[in-house]
């Protein structure tokens, strides 16, 4: 009978976790629209860069986050997303896409933004790092490289940023451990 309340107690424990792991539902039906944080591209002529973290995917948004960056170019029309994301065969993907949107129906927060004269050269300095960056094909949960990793690669690369990666930030240390 001793054995009984154990087990039970962590078939139930189990179970709550289970039944907790997304408070979003369905990652693939998971929001993914825009915040409203980022300006308008329509709106501004002006050069902009952010960053951009999340609470990851289900019980991982307990204690970690996801962190990708974008940035719009003086009088372009669109923004450029630089992230990683460890489903992809290529992890590391650079693409025209919405700069603040949901992270599978987490709320992004914005980390740093830069707008305006001298930004348009940071992105320079971005994308040269995006190009330099080691880890291209490869991603690891813990301790890394991931999603944060390249974050913090591209901080480190551009000082500039002045960006100072949140300690729910799993994985940025990954690129002070790998020098």
């Amino acid at each position: 009978m001793d054995t009984i309340k154990p087990i039970f107690l962590i078939v139930l424990v189990g179970l709550i976790l289970f039944s907790c792991s997304s408070s979003r539902g369905d990652w693939h039906t998971a929001s993914r629209e825009s915040a409203g944080i980022a300006p308008l591209p329509s709106e501004t002529r002006d050069a902009v860069l952010q960053v951009y973290g999340a609470d990851a995917w289900g019980w991982r948004g307990w204690f970690a986050i996801h962190t990708w960056i974008a940035a719009k170019r003086s009088d372009q029309d669109f923004y450029t997303v630089y992230d990683v994301v460890g489903w992809r065969r290529t992890v590391m993907d650079t693409s025209r896409d919405i700069p603040d949107r949901y992270w599978y129906g987490a709320k992004p927060k914005l980390l740093k933004a830069h707008r305006g004269d001298g930004i348009d050269a940071m992105i320079d300095a971005v994308e040269a790092a995006v190009e330099a960056y080691p880890w291209k094909n490869t991603y690891a949960v813990f301790p890394g490289p991931n999603s944060n990793t390249f974050t913090a690669w591209i901080a480190k690369q551009v000082p500039e940023i002045e960006l100072d990666l949140p300690f729910s930030a799993i994985g940025s240390g990954y690129v002070d451990q790998a020098d």
